[in-house]
This record gives structure tokens, C-alpha cells and sequence, in this order.
């Protein structure tokens, strides 16, 4: 690559509806795999306005106990819906068609065996101060975390709790050096808020949060005064599920790694761990770590399949930086540091799934996380990596 290259991603606030619709999935996964550590979970939600529908299976004990509309009520308040902005949590209205109970008769010792097939897609990178995610994928994560920080700690402003960000950066140096071209930001508001001092504690937190990540980040450049576009589409008053409806696996590109990795596979929220599409992308994920902390890539992006009835996922390809191809003795090196098994996934501790839905399933959570536990670490999202990521230039 010689020429200049535009690199962009989204990012949108738990207030989103479909970052909603995603979070309420994983609430139901949480409570089931509370109640029993191989529950099968496949569940879709769907929500408008005021309504919530949720379908799908829950196989467990104590399934058929399990307070739906609490979970959603939880999900609501906590993305920040506390009546100041609609819908109220206790006036939603939840509907379902779920298939409840426990497993069948001998279902808990097959689930380690596929019951789906699947492709999925891994990818880490040995920049700094990334998460060994793409840079633009991680600066926009970054962004979003402080604006939605900033709606918490100044209630007052009247900042909304649905919110997307969009950043674009220009990239040269064969991938080793970016500018940022702009941040447009799309936040919603109260009718009534103070649209001076708004946009301008916004602009201030966002100015200042893309060059605190700048200052970790080598080769990355942060303009003296980058255009920063707030609500150029006009005010942003009707957000969330009254002004849009939401559905969970639609934010696909911002859970995974951006425009710029293939995601394959499918949804991972609203699928227990067991599930192909979700285990495979965290195996894959620790796979692509591994190659850039044991094995010295710059960069590595590993290609997974699974066929119905495998216990096991198939290492389909492995490639270097840029889509480089890798040797088959890294191929072998690498097999070898991972468990590819469904098990090595399903008996893992899920922590709070509920963030992952909001925050990227291959990051670690926000500090402002009320469940967060333990020191930030660079990990796939249920186990931790040893090793700290290498930077190896281009």
C-alpha cells in the first residue's frame, strides 16, 4: 500500500435501540447460565417504542421462573432510560414466544458437540495503546465511552442516552501512520437542554479524549483543530426506541472489529456460550492474540469453521499483516496454544454480558462499568492473556 487510505468505524451508546435489543439478549443469557452453567440459550429481540418481544429458546432449570420483564426493566434503567427520556422502563411492555423449560434428556453432555455450523473470524494487531484492535475501531470505542461517561457525570446538560459516533482516518506509511480527518457525532437531547454549553462540553470531552488516546497510540496524529460535526442532520430529540426501532445482531461490524476485518459467523448476543457463533469468535480472537504476543506477528487474522456434529473448530486460515500469507509451521505453532474445543468455551466464566452487549466482545469493559472486576486486561472476553502485546512497525 502506497497511497493513502481512508479508515473509518461507528460506535453507538447503550441508549441505542439496537445496542438495547443486544443487551436484553445477553440479560436472558446471564440469568440462564446462572441458573444452569449449560443452559441453551438462542433468543432474538425485538423493540418500538414502548414494546419489547422477545423469541426464541431458554433450556434450563428453573426456566420457566425467570422474570423477563424485570431483566428487560434492568436493561433499560441502566443503559439510562430513567424517565427523564422515553420510554419510562416500568411502562414498557414485554411480550414473548419462548420455548421454556429444562434440557432434554441427555442435551447438557451434547452440548460440547456443534449443533450448527458456523465461520468465524479472529484478528489482533501489536499496536500500543489499541487493545490490539484496528486503530479506528478502538478510538471510536474510546470516544463513545467518554461522551457516554459525560452524560452520567452532567445529568443536567440533557444529553440523551442514545448516541453513534463515526470517526475517519486517514492512513499512509504501508499502516503505520494516521491522521484524523474528523469525528461526527450524533447525540441525542433534551427539547429544552442548553444547546450552547451542550456542544461545547461535548466538544471539549471529545477533543480531549481522542488525543488522550493519541498520546498511547504510535503514529497516530491528532490535527490542532480536526472538524468535529455534533447533530449536523439538525436537534435529536426523539432517540432511542422512539425514534427508531432496534433488533438484536444488527450492530455486527461495532461488536466485532469494524469495517476493515471480515466478521463472519453470525450474532454473538442472545446465544450462550456454547453456541458455535459465539464460542468460535472468542477462540478465534485468542487464536489472533497469540499469534501477535507468542508467535511475533504484527498483526494476524485466523478464518475458523465448524460443521454440525464437530466438537472442535478447523483452522480454515491464518494470515499476516496486511492479508499476508503465514507459513504452515505457524499454522501448527499456533493450534497448538489454543484449546479449539466448544468446551474449552461453554464451562468459561462469562462476567457481565450485559456490558460486553454494549462495549465490543473483545476489549476490556469501561472503567465506569458498575459490575467491572479486576485490572483492565487485553482478553477475548472470558479468559486472560498472559503476555503483553508486541509492536513490530509494519
Amino acid at each position: 500500500m502506497t497511497h493513502p487510505v481512508l479508515r473509518t468505524a461507528e460506535f453507538v451508546l447503550p441508549g441505542h435501540p439496537d445496542k438495547l435489543a443486544d443487551a436484553i439478549a445477553d440479560a436472558i443469557v446471564q440469568q440462564a447460565m446462572r441458573l444452569e452453567r449449560r443452559a441453551l440459550v438462542g433468543v432474538e429481540v425485538a423493540l418500538h417504542r414502548d414494546a419489547v418481544f422477545i423469541d426464541g429458546r431458554v433450556a434450563c432449570k428453573g426456566a420457566e421462573q425467570i422474570d423477563f420483564p424485570a431483566l428487560v426493566q434492568q436493561v433499560y434503567q441502566s443503559a439510562g432510560y430513567d424517565g427523564s427520556f422515553a420510554p419510562a422502563p416500568e411502562a414498557v411492555r414485554v411480550s414473548t414466544d419462548l420455548c421454556l423449560g429444562p434440557l432434554w434428556k441427555g442435551e447438557a453432555e451434547f452440548r460440547e458437540v456443534a449443533d450448527d455450523q458456523s465461520i468465524v473470524t479472529g484478528h489482533a494487531c501489536s499496536l500500543p495503546g489499541t487493545g490490539m484492535l484496528p486503530v479506528e475501531h478502538a478510538l471510536v470505542r474510546h470516544l463513545a465511552i467518554r461522551l457516554s461517561e459525560l452524560r452520567r457525570q452532567q445529568k443536567k446538560l440533557g444529553l440523551g442516552p442514545d448516541a453513534k459516533l463515526i470517526v475517519l482516518l486517514h492512513e499512509s506509511g504501508c499502516g503505520t501512520r494516521w491522521k484524523l480527518d474528523r469525528i461526527s457525532v450524533s447525540q441525542q437531547h433534551a427539547a429544552d437542554w442548553n444547546a450552547v454549553r451542550g456542544r461545547r462540553l461535548i466538544d471539549c470531552r471529545l477533543r480531549e479524549a481522542a488525543r488522550e488516546f493519541a498520546v498511547r497510540v504510535p503514529g497516530l496524529e491528532i490535527p490542532e483543530a480536526f472538524p468535529l460535526q455534533l447533530n449536523d442532520a439538525g436537534d435529536f430529540v426523539e432517540g432511542g426506541p422512539h425514534g427508531d426501532n432496534g433488533l438484536s445482531g444488527k450492530k455486527l461490524v461495532c461488536d466485532f472489529y469494524g469495517p476493515r476485518v471480515p466478521i463472519g459467523g453470525g450474532a454473538m448476543s442472545g446465544k450462550d456460550l456454547w453456541k458455535a457463533d459465539r464460542a468460535g469468535p472468542l477462540i478465534a480472537r485468542d487464536l489472533a492474540i497469540a499469534g501477535v504476543q507468542r508467535l511475533g506477528l504484527a498483526e494476524c487474522t485466523v478464518t475458523l469453521v465448524i460443521c454440525p456434529g464437530d466438537r472442535a473448530f478447523r483452522v480454515a486460515s491464518v494470515t499476516g499483516m496486511g492479508g499476508a500469507a503465514v507459513t504452515a509451521e505457524t499454522v501448527q505453532r499456533l493450534e497448538a496454544l489454543v484449546d479449539l474445543s466448544l468446551a474449552s468455551r461453554g464451562d468459561c466464566e462469562i462476567g457481565d454480558l450485559v456490558e460486553r452487549a454494549r462495549w465490543g466482545h473483545f476489549a476490556p469493559l469501561p472503567s465506569m462499568s458498575r459490575h467491572r472486576k479486576g485490572p483492565e486486561q487485553v482478553t477475548s472476553g472470558t479468559r486472560a492473556s498472559s503476555t503483553q502485546p508486541r509492536h513490530n512497525g509494519s
